[in-house]
């Protein structure tokens, strides 16, 4: 069990709140009202909007914000990846598929006493010098979910287990609302009996509870939402669920002493769903994806469709954007196309899809990307082109068999909400200080931040630089450079 303490540089701690999915529309406009301690650190702290990653979603953003390198680099593209030399092989990323040391691992190695609740990429829970407790992607019945294994139970209480996530693609809202509200109410209290095993010189905590409410409510609480009902059961069920996670905020602020300093992150922002593009279907009604057979039932995934992979060039994977591969010769089982003609297969693919139309066969934007071009370096098994559809407000469907090539819902369950390209930043320093709303940065630049506010040197490795204007806010820090 955990013992001891430390003592960093300059005598600071840093308790680290991960919101998932929250805008800065919600936190800091909308809902402050209903947060009097958030609305504490606001009168006194740094805010920014905070530029998530390509692509916006928590495996990478959550990666790249605790490491300090962008997702190319990584190797993350996604919650599901692609095995190599494979069609439609997937799997989820692992903590142990991060390729450079997180800020959790910098720290312990330099003596510093860490405990972190949830922080993707989080299972299985990495070894820290202090306490981790596994993220939302931990399989349901996993054996060990903490670091050390004997911590856990410090989380389960008789009648009360702790809770990694909740089913949240349901039409019962009833059920999905009371479960985010007592996995939430449950992760605070674990959090505050964590908190009080020693005087933590980090302390962080994840909470997917915020974004499983947007996937779930969003129609219901955004009144700007087409489908927004006036006096909906759920009308305020966000200003509830914020007020809830304000509570827990607070009774662990009111732990900590008053050289800690607090931050307030999130990974990426929210918004209403339009829809989705069936990317398959359009491939192969454009030439790209050629099946022996139809499929068997509206909504097959590509796994199980008879797809004839000696005549198709490209096919994709679903989500919040759409994954484009080309059925490399030498590099797929059954490749066709030669890798000399990759450049010219991608830019006639690039321009059919800038001809792509929406439900109504209105022109939508649709912007593509060449991961070689946007990353520093490219690891893993990337996709060959990234696709957003109409700014990301409308999904990618990778299954097929559909009547329509668009789809008015998600094709994997009831969704509201997809992901915006703004999360937020707020940093209150333990002295106090004077509110200021900076600029946006990229949540690259966190990592760094963190480590110039507890006076840490950062390491050369690290793609973003510390945003100056937050780091001047911790009283008695020299300017320090990047450093080995």
């Amino acid at each position: 069990m955990p013992g001891g303490g430390g003592t960093s540089a300059t005598g600071r701690r840093l308790l680290i709140f991960g919101l998932d999915g929250v805008p800065p529309e919600l936190l800091f406009d909308r809902l402050l009202p209903r947060m009097p301690n958030v609305q504490a650190l606001v009168e006194r702290g740094v805010r920014a909007p905070l530029r998530t990653t390509d692509p916006p979603i928590s495996v990478p953003a959550w990666p790249v914000m605790f490491t300090g390198v962008d997702p190319g680099t990584l190797g993350l593209y996604g919650f599901r990846h692609r095995r190599p030399h494979s069609y439609t092989d997937m799997y989820l990323p692992a903590s142990s598929d991060v390729p450079v040391p997180t800020i959790w691992q910098i720290l312990s190695e330099r003596g510093r006493r860490v405990a972190v609740v949830g922080m993707p990429l989080g299972f299985p829970p990495p070894a820290v010098n202090g306490v981790y407790v596994s993220d939302f992607l931990t399989p349901p019945g996993s054996e060990v979910t903490t670091f050390p294994p004997e911590l856990r139970a410090e989380l389960d209480r008789p009648g009360e287990p702790y809770l990694y996530d909740v089913a949240f693609r349901s039409g019962d809202l009833d059920r999905v609302a009371r479960e985010i509200f007592e996995m939430t109410r449950r992760r605070f209290r674990a959090a505050e009996r964590l908190y009080d095993l020693e005087p933590w010189d980090v302390f962080a905590l994840h909470e997917i509870g915020t974004d499983r409410l947007h996937h779930a409510f969003w129609k219901h609480f955004d009144r700007t939402h087409p489908q927004f009902q006036p006096g909906n059961p759920y009308e305020r069920v966000a200003e509830e669920y914020y007020a809830l996670v304000d509570d827990g905020i607070g009774r662990l602020l009111e732990r900590v002493g008053d050289r800690t300093d607090v931050v307030i992150v999130s990974d990426h922002g929210s918004m209403a769903m339009r829809g989705c593009i069936c990317v398959n279907q359009w491939l192969e009604e454009n030439g790209y994806l050629v099946l022996r057979h139809p499929p068997a039932r509206p909504g097959t995934p590509l796994e199980e469709c008879d797809v004839d992979w000696r005549r198709t060039t490209a096919w994709g994977a679903g989500g919040y954007y759409a994954r484009l591969f080309l059925n490399v010769r030498g590099r797929e089982p059954e490749g066709v196309v030669a890798p000399g003609q990759v450049d010219a297969v991608r830019a006639q693919l690039i321009e059919d899809l800038q001809r792509l139309c929406g439900p109504d066969e209105e022109p939508i934007s649709v912007e593509v990307f060449q991961p070689e071009r946007l990353y520093h370096a490219v690891a893993g098994d990337s996709p060959d082109l990234m696709v957003y559809f109409d700014g990301l407000r409308i999904r990618s469907a990778g299954t097929m068999g559909h009547p329509t090539g668009f789809l008015p819902e998600n094709d994997t369950g009831p969704d509201d909400a997809v992901h915006g390209p703004y999360g937020v930043f707020l940093y209150a320093p333990a002295g106090g200080g004077e509110p200021r709303v900076l600029p946006e940065f990229p949540v690259v630049d966190v990592t760094p931040t963190l480590l110039r506010i507890l006076g840490e040197p950062v390491p050369e490795h690290m793609q973003g630089r510390a945003v100056e204007a937050v780091a001047a806010g911790a009283a008695g820090l020299a300017p320090t450079p990047n450093a080995a």
